[in-house]
């Protein structure tokens, strides 16, 4: 990854010190973090503070968000609320039933199917990749585990691809890529750091992942995600289309901003995501992503042995307030929640869709806009007022953002230029 492109990062992900070498072992070992029991979360849980949750929506569109909206959901009920327009054309108001580009969310379902061929016996997760896909990796030691744990040391290809955003963009907008062409684009470059020592996010991962999950079953990636996910928890606006480049349906368009301060927004909603497939090509809404998070969380998509796997993480930052697990995220809140799923970023969009680990309540957010940094912190404020509930009052008059959208910065998925 180039300096301008470290620099371009929403936040930088801290390596790990020497400690965490032993993530050549399986994530349970002692440095990794496993989530807590789902407990009573619930029972002590504050009030949403959906007052906050419409200020950090209104702050991302004055970051530069043409609309956006967050859905909450929890055991006393369903409260969305939204802002600005989903189209800049028409005009049309921002709502709450619309799909759109989840970018990086869609590792989390790529995740959740790979887990389920393990727990098949198709596949292992601390057996080297090259056990399924004979010859893909140059190195032996690479697992399945790193993959999921971005601990491969496999380079971002999207770094290069996307240096500089809108050209980038378009250069690939219509393009359809295979696999194997994505894979040699991160094989041309140097790698991060040996496997399993350190977190370092990448696009390739999960592709390689893709790549699995397609040997396991014989079938497009597409099917599976239907198969075993979209049709059992009835998504019915979910779907992975690629090459398709169309959102059929009620939808969001999505607005890139280009790297010239002024230039105008452009409308990045047909594309194929085809540079990212099984790393971010799913498209849902924000009650399919409630219903998505909080079903996992709740043990209705693996077995409680997978569940606590996927949910056992090591910190991403120096700030231990920042995990990762098996492709998902935790975030620990200023009030002591612990939240899991994930950031989204892909041309146009900002994603947030997270659950506590109880399941019982979930918030999915969306901003139609990407490239803009200051946007998507505004957006992370829907975490914190969602599910901490209001702050005590300060001395002062408050802020239109919460004070801790600043601490909920998402780290980079997708390509980023701000």
């Amino acid at each position: 990854m180039t300096l301008t492109s470290h620099r371009r990062r929403l936040a930088v992900s801290a390596t790990l010190v020497a400690a965490l070498a032993a993530g050549l072992a399986p994530a349970t070992s002692a440095v990794a973090a496993p989530a807590p029991a789902p407990a009573a979360a619930t029972a002590t849980a504050p009030a949403p503070d959906m007052e906050g949750v419409t200020a950090a929506l209104k702050a991302a569109m004055a970051n530069g968000a043409p609309g956006a909206m967050a859905r909450y959901v929890s055991p006393e009920g369903i409260q969305s609320r939204t802002v600005g327009v989903r189209d800049r054309v028409s005009g049309a108001a921002m709502d709450v039933n619309a799909r759109f580009r989840i970018g990086s969310v869609s590792k989390t379902f790529s995740t959740v199917v790979l887990l389920q061929l393990v727990q098949e016996g198709k596949l292992s997760l601390d057996a080297p990749v090259n056990k399924y896909l004979p010859g893909a990796l140059p190195d032996e030691r690479i697992t399945v585990r790193h993959l999921l744990t971005h601990r491969s040391g496999l380079a971002d290809y999207t770094d290069a691809m996307f240096n500089s955003t809108v050209p980038g963009f378009e250069a690939v907008r219509n393009k359809v890529f295979s696999y194997q062409e994505l894979l040699d684009l991160s094989l041309a470059l140097p790698r991060t750091t040996e496997p399993g020592v350190s977190y370092k996010y990448s696009n390739a991962n999960f592709v390689v992942v893709g790549m699995l999950i397609e040997k396991a079953t014989g079938r497009p990636v597409a099917d599976a995600y239907k198969r075993r996910i979209i049709t059992p928890l009835k998504l019915r606006n979910t779907s992975y289309v690629h090459p398709d480049t169309r959102i059929k349906g009620l939808h969001v368009r999505g607005y890139l901003h280009p790297d010239e301060a002024g230039a105008p927004l452009v409308d990045s909603t047909e594309q194929t995501v085809s540079w990212a497939q099984s790393a971010g090509a799913v498209i849902s809404s924000p009650g399919d992503l409630n219903m998505f998070t909080g079903a996992l969380m709740r043990g209705r998509l693996l077995s409680p042995a997978m569940l606590q796997a996927m949910t056992t993480v090591t910190p991403t930052d120096a700030t231990n307030t920042r995990f990762y697990g098996l492709g998902l995220r935790r975030y620990d809140l200023s009030c002591g929640t612990q939240i899991f799923g994930h950031t989204g970023t892909v041309q146009g969009f900002y994603t947030y869709a997270f659950s506590t680990r109880d399941g019982m309540r979930s918030l999915s957010a969306v901003a139609n806009t990407s490239n803009h940094g200051a946007a998507n912190t505004a957006l992370g404020g829907t975490l914190e007022a969602a599910f901490c509930g209001k702050k005590p009052a300060a001395p002062s008059a408050r802020a239109a953002t919460p004070p801790s959208a600043t601490d909920l910065t998402a780290e980079r998925d997708l390509p980023e230029r701000h």
